[in-house]
């Protein structure tokens, strides 16, 4: 009898942390985050990736404000070949990493007023001058006339390639890493779309690594 109830409690024990581990794991999924300039929510974590940052793309002298932006890196990633960046944030040679790593990451653009399919397209040409035409006229055509509350996200995964999903439609894989580095480059690159946006993408960072 006693060896029984031994047994029934461990079981019960077992089943509880269970319980327990399932509940922080959800309770990490619904943590969010706010892009302070939009007020728009990035949950914390998704898919065993953690949120490194936000940012806000604008447009025109009146900083129309065009879509909220947030960059996602693997939990494996933090604590294997970037941890090696704790305190160094700031250099150069991680937003590189970021880049061109082979992990997985992810940007997810929340947009917060409709763009045309000209506009849109015409805006990732303006910052793809330099991969290759074939790849680019491709990846632009994945987006049509977008409109306000619609998502994208862009992700690199390996053995993949670059994932990308518009208004939750999966589009083909392209598998360069070349052409994924740029456009993760967009935003992270020497020379983003804008300062600010790199900068609030990787203002989570310090906290993020182990």
């Amino acid at each position: 009898m006693q060896h029984q109830l031994t047994s029934r409690t461990a079981r019960a024990v077992a089943a509880a942390l269970v319980l327990l581990a399932g509940a922080a794991a959800a309770r990490a999924e619904d943590v969010v985050v706010a892009e302070p300039k939009s007020g728009v929510k990035f949950a914390i974590a998704t898919d065993g990736m953690t949120l490194l940052g936000t940012g806000l793309r604008t447009r025109t002298m009146l900083n129309v404000k065009v879509y909220a932006i947030g960059l996602y890196v693997d939990d494996a990633a933090l604590k294997g070949p970037l941890a090696a960046f704790k305190g160094r944030t700031s250099e150069r040679d991680f937003a590189q990493q970021l880049m061109w790593g082979d992990f997985r990451r992810q940007v997810t653009m929340k947009f917060l007023r409709g763009v045309t399919a000209d506009q849109i397209q015409g805006a990732f040409r303006e910052v793809l001058t330099k991969t290759d035409p074939a790849r680019t006229g491709a990846f632009v055509a994945y987006f049509p006339a977008t409109k306000e509350g619609e998502e994208y996200t862009l992700r690199w995964e390996p053995g993949q390639g670059l994932l990308t999903t518009v208004a939750g439609q999966a589009r083909p894989p392209i598998n360069d890493k070349d052409f994924a580095a740029a456009v993760f480059g967009i935003w992270l690159g020497d020379k983003p779309i804008q300062d600010d946006i790199k900068k609030g993408l990787l203002s989570r960072s310090a906290q993020a690594l182990p």
